[in-house]
């Protein structure tokens, strides 16, 4: 092998080590916001949701009208998180692609500095300074390859995986939805008490599934990650709860 194949097979081996890490299956990487978008989007309708319809239930209204009130803040609910996330990501995604052309002017005025500063990530990975030297002058040969290695050396950033803003506003709009709707489910088919108790068992048991995919994902305990969804759930129902009999007992 020549001199400029072997130092090209070098810098690419480095090039590429920053993603492969980062798309090993033992870190189970959120990949592109997605699994991030779906967990949360469940999570924030269930809890929103079953929160809203028992302080309403406890305000003493009548079942269609708590019944409307679930079924409207779902849709709502999951309108406005969709809104969000497509905005964040298009912000986020905006924001790495001008820190990828501020990158490459400076490649352009100051590639003597630029090549260097290379080097010296390169030296970091354990190259030799020969060797780092070498393959930071190679890599520069090449501005458009050369702005995603430094990109990617400096600030983690991987321009060729920017997610999809309107992927992760479905996602995140349909989680949501599934999720605030399953409390509003047992109103559909029933009312007064039955129904204020059968949602909160609903939510209580797809909140502690979501905690226990929550807890797998992260490599921790099910039974842990299950236990504090369920508790903060159920304090957001409990201060709403409260909040709807005072408003309750107040208006009537």
């Amino acid at each position: 092998m020549c001199v400029v194949d072997r130092d090209r097979t070098i810098v690419d081996a480095v090039a590429n080590k920053t993603a492969e890490h980062e798309g090993h299956p033992d870190h189970r990487a959120l990949a592109g916001g997605s699994a991030r978008a779906g967990i949360f989007g469940f999570s924030d309708g269930l809890v929103s949701n079953v929160s809203l319809i028992i302080g309403f239930a406890a305000g003493g209204v009548g079942s269609s009208v708590v019944r409307l009130a679930g079924i409207a803040a779902a849709v709502a609910g999951a309108a406005s998180m969709a809104a969000g996330e497509w905005v964040s990501i298009s912000a986020q995604n905006e924001l790495v692609q001008r820190e990828m052309a501020l990158e490459l002017r400076e490649l352009k005025i100051h590639p003597e500095a630029e090549t260097s500063e290379l080097a010296a990530m390169y030296r970091q990975h354990g190259m030799s300074r020969e060797q780092a030297s070498a393959s930071a002058k190679e890599v520069m040969r090449d501005p458009e390859r050369a702005v995603i290695v430094h990109a990617r050396e400096e600030f983690g950033l991987d321009a060729g995986n920017l997610p999809n803003p309107f992927i992760i506003a479905l996602i995140s709009l349909l989680t949501f939805l599934a999720g605030a709707m399953l409390p509003v489910v047992p109103w559909i088919f029933s009312g007064g008490n039955p129904a204020k108790y059968a949602s909160v068992i609903v939510a209580v048991i797809a909140a502690a599934l979501a905690g226990a995919a929550i807890g797998q994902q992260a490599e921790r305990s099910k039974i842990s990650s299950a236990v504090r969804q369920v508790s903060i759930m159920l304090l957001a129902v409990g201060i709403t709860y409260l909040i709807g009999r005072l408003v309750g007992v107040t208006i009537n």
